[in-house]
């Protein structure tokens, strides 16, 4: 494919993921199955110009004049991102093979107006994300947007009860990988490359020696408190990735509930399980979370990973930052603090609750939990720094969580560590 063709395809995907619901990855992989002449190279390229067009979306609309359409927010990236000149873009953009159509005159006036992408930081997301932002960080707020606009690495958690994390090191560099520790997490190795390496196809991936998984995600399920013979519920189970890491975190003794309104995504967890050599006792919820009644009062760490916005993995899947809207968040809110009580009751006296959400928003967050603390005075706070001297966090990173921590809640994000935005509160039920 020309360069111009490539341009004109990534048009047509971008206007594809807007006008669905589906995953920009999916789409991604649509096309390619549909368009097999398109060779590794094309969709390389294809894919790294859509999802710079996704995670630039707002400002590039903006310096089009408000136009969100895929040739349009490409129009602007050649422009405003990549540097090109009127000449240069007029060149991909003459209407010849199946490249696309030549300029139009707003066009050509939009790039020749030329603005600084630092002045459109206002921009970016949503409006009122950006008003969230502004409202929990303050000054720090543009570092933040900066942040969830770029690009995400891929973070691997070693498997202690399987492999060692040299063992896994030396794997990753055989495979001509550059694995560097993470500097939160004992478990995480990090792979910063371009484009991201695939590690699927690994022994060490196959066999259960590692796994695909974020340093913030795993931070939170060390700071959990769960332990070696415990008994812990999974509580909002999902893909079951943080249910292996707390059954890591219990070095594989005791018993771990995962849990989960959605049978499919419960199916989903038990070959992860299988590979990854450790059990777990999976419970389908009834929509008023019915089906652990036996376990009321009974555990040691309730996990609580809330259904949100996901705008912590927003440097992943940029798409869903221009889908999400505030009522939706409002919804998400109200939803969490249901949960919320449904999972008081299987917390023993003197057990842990652990709120986590992978957001950044603090509608989801702070206000979540204080409105949580308002109603369930017998849910007292646990300092972060208190959880942090898991042995499975790094002697800087316990350092570095008590830091960041205020008192029982922690906000990790692209811009403070280096991660997905998350979310902790932790709590102990009284006596």
């Amino acid at each position: 494919m020309t360069p111009a063709a490539r341009l004109a395809a990534a048009a047509a995907i971008i206007d594809s993921i807007s006008q669905g619901r589906q995953p920009a990855d999916a789409v991604l992989k649509a096309w390619s199955q549909q368009n097999r002449y398109a060779g590794s190279g094309d969709r390389r390229a294809i894919a790294e110009r859509v999802y710079q067009v996704l995670r630039a979306r707002g400002r590039l609309s903006a310096f089009m004049g408000g136009r969100q359409d895929g040739r349009a927010l490409i129009v602007g990236a050649l422009s405003l991102l990549d540097g090109a000149t009127l000449e240069e873009i007029e060149g991909l953009y003459n209407g010849e093979g199946y490249g696309p159509r030549p300029l139009s005159k707003h066009e050509r006036g939009r790039i020749m107006a030329h603005e600084d992408a630092a002045d459109l930081a206002e921009v970016a997301l949503p409006d009122f994300v950006t008003a969230d932002l502004k409202a929990v960080h303050g000054d720090r707020w543009r570092d933040e947007v900066e942040a969830l606009s770029g690009r995400a690495p891929v973070d691997l958690r070693v498997n202690g009860l399987r492999a060692t994390i040299e063992e896994v090191e030396a794997e990753l560099r055989g495979a001509g990988l550059s694995p560097q520790r993470t500097e939160l997490s004992g478990w995480g190795l990090r792979l910063d490359a371009e484009p991201a390496p695939n590690v699927q196809p690994l022994d060490g991936f196959q066999n259960g020696h590692f796994e695909i998984q974020d340093e913030a995600s795993q931070v939170v399920g060390w700071l959990s408190g769960a332990f070696p013979g415990a008994t812990v519920v999974d509580y909002c189970a999902g893909g079951g990735g943080k249910t292996l890491g707390l059954v890591q975190a219990m070095q594989g003794q005791g018993a771990l509930i995962a849990c989960d309104v959605s049978a499919k995504r419960l199916d989903n967890v038990k070959p992860r399980l299988a590979r990854a050599g450790v059990e777990a006792d999976l419970r389908l919820l009834g929509t008023n979370g019915g089906g652990v009644e036996d376990l009321n009062g009974q555990a040691d760490v309730v996990f609580v990973d809330a259904p949100c916005s996901g705008s912590g993995a927003w440097r992943r899947r940029p798409e869903d930052s221009w889908r999400l809207t505030a009522e939706e968040v409002a919804r998400l809110h109200a939803l969490q603090l249901r949960i919320l009580g449904q999972a008081t009751k299987l917390v023993r006296p003197g057990g842990r609750l652990a709120y986590v959400t992978c957001s950044v928003l603090g509608a989801e967050n702070e206000a979540t939990a204080a409105a949580f603390e308002a109603a369930h005075a017998d849910f007292k706070p646990v300092p972060i720094a208190d959880a942090a001297h898991s042995a499975d966090l790094t002697e800087a990173g316990r350092e570095r969580l008590t830091a960041l921590a205020q008192g029982n809640r922690l906000r990790l994000s692209p811009a403070a560590t280096g991660t997905d935005g998350f979310f902790i509160a932790l709590y102990e039920r009284a006596a």
